[in-house]
């Protein structure tokens, strides 16, 4: 099962925690895991709310009041004393040091430094405990997610005032595909950014797959402008139609012709079904070749990683294709005392193409000191003595 995030509307430790809940997660899940801190009683229940008339689930922390600004080492013992499976402990720790690297980097201060005052509060602890343990009950093969509106404006902090996205934010979702969004206020809270950045896989549209349920878990506020809620969308993925391929292309016009070669052949050797190169003349009137490769979808991170490491692309045009293979056999006919590999395709049980091996037959001109056109024609009529077609058949009845 995979999911993605909707973040229209930005994303906070309670939205998530409350989508989760309302994708399916039970509440003991979460409030178990936050039952083990060890800190005062931590409670959670839910409240059913509509945001512009979308129903959706919010979640409340119940946490006696606390003035207790803990350090990121605070946080990490706690964690570490708690009674919690592994990956949730895990989890949960990787979110913290998110947080309290980010807010180091913003504050120029080392991370165990780091005070976390409002995410470090009893709510927050709540927040990122719960969200973790929620994903790693759903047990999801990917999480996806859409880009996520961070706000715009200002707002008051522990520090101060603060632009709006926070700087904390930022740092945390650097080279996350990030909007400001329509509201005029703060839309991701540090905390759903660091849970954000140590879930989600890829960043996208909505991807190909057959939903199951959704989920949506709201925020506090109630904007004018969207629904103030994340949703979250499971499902099986959809798998690639039988026959469908990616064709992958660049242009490139800066490459020593001499590479080609070798390029075209480690993308064979990486599972393409074919590589070619294409002349073209691009801006300016420079010489160029179109880079085209076809693989399935299987292949696709081997191949393209042999494109992006072998040629000077710096981008690749991805698309969809749909291949009609015919039935296919290889087999091996003798000529002029040796063998030649012979590749036979039928359609509708007929053979319709026969064609040798190039590479077995210049081998075989080589060791019989021949010339190369003469062993090809030698074979090619071996070939379909061995493997007759229509055109066989007619030839035949044309002759009686």
């Amino acid at each position: 099962m995979i999911g993605w995030l909707d973040l229209a509307a930005g994303a906070s430790g309670d939205m998530l925690l409350g989508a989760l809940v309302d994708a399916g997660v039970p509440l003991e899940v979460p409030a178990a895991a936050v039952a083990a801190l060890p800190v005062e009683p931590v409670t959670l229940t839910t409240e059913a709310v509509t945001r512009h008339g979308l129903g959706a689930t919010r979640v409340h922390v119940h946490a006696p009041p606390s003035d207790v600004h803990r350090t990121w080492a605070d946080v990490r013992g706690l964690l570490a004393a708690a009674a919690l499976p592994d990956a949730v402990r895990n989890g949960a720790l990787t979110v913290f040091e998110r947080l309290a690297v980010a807010e180091g980097r913003v504050h120029r201060v080392p991370a165990d430094q780091v005070h976390f005052h409002e995410v470090g509060a009893l709510d927050a602890l709540a927040d990122v405990v719960g969200v973790v343990a929620g994903f790693a009950h759903l047990g999801l093969d990917r999480l996806t997610a859409s880009p996520v509106a961070l706000g715009s404006g200002s707002a008051r902090s522990a520090h101060g005032v603060v632009p709006i996205p926070g700087p904390a934010v930022l740092e945390l979702l650097a080279g996350v595909p990030v909007v400001a969004g329509p509201v005029p206020a703060e839309t991701c809270t540090p905390t759903g950014a660091a849970l954000l950045a140590a879930h989600v896989q890829e960043w996208t549209t909505l991807p190909a797959l057959r939903v199951r349920r959704v989920g949506s878990g709201a925020g506090g506020r109630d904007p004018e402008q969207l629904p103030n809620v994340v949703r979250l969308v499971l499902g099986d993925p959809v798998e690639a139609a039988p026959g469908t391929g990616l064709l992958l292309e660049t242009n490139v016009d800066d490459l020593d012709p001499r590479l080609w070669p070798g390029v075209l052949a480690d993308l064979l050797a990486a599972g393409a079904s074919d590589a070619w190169l294409t002349p073209i003349l691009m801006k300016k009137g420079r010489p160029a070749h179109t880079l085209s490769v076809l693989c399935r979808p299987a292949h696709r991170d081997a191949v393209q990683a042999v494109v992006v490491s072998t040629t000077s692309t710096i981008g690749l045009r991805v698309q969809p294709v749909q291949k009609v293979e015919l039935e296919r056999t290889q087999g091996t006919v003798e000529v002029l005392g040796g063998a030649v590999g012979v590749k036979v395709a039928r359609a509708g049980g007929q053979v319709v193409n026969v064609s040798v091996e190039f590479d077995d037959v210049a081998a075989l001109a080589r060791r019989l000191q021949l010339p190369v056109k003469e062993v090809l024609r030698a074979a090619t009529a071996a070939a379909h003595r061995a493997h007759p077609g229509p055109s066989a058949t007619l030839s035949s009845r044309e002759g009686e």
